[in-house]
């Protein structure tokens, strides 16, 4: 097998990651009975994100590294903003807890 058909599987694969996140959210909304974005859709964006951006870059073209490069970063930062609500949430539930 050349280096060609392996980039080409690993373009597929990014985008069937990339594809998945969207099923996951529509999932999750259904179960909710409401539209929610779940963390798994953003791990899966990264994923797939961070995967077609090196096809891109092996296909040497600037506008699709330019966008995934670009969702890399929204999708990291969506991450570090749960985080962050995570950890305060956290820290509330722990000073509104009752001294023993």
């Amino acid at each position: 097998m050349n280096s060609g058909w392996l980039w080409l599987g690993i373009g597929f694969l990014g985008q069937a990651l990339f594809s998945a996140r969207f099923i996951v959210q529509w999932l999750a909304s259904e179960r909710a009975k409401r539209s929610i974005v779940p963390k798994a859709f953003w791990f899966l964006s990264i994923a797939g994100g961070a995967t077609l951006l090196a096809y891109a870059i092996y296909r040497r073209d600037p506008v699709f590294i330019a966008g995934q490069g670009a969702g890399l970063f929204i999708y990291a930062r969506n991450l570090v903003l749960i985080r962050r609500e995570s950890r305060e949430v956290r820290q509330k539930k722990k000073a509104s807890a009752p001294s023993a």
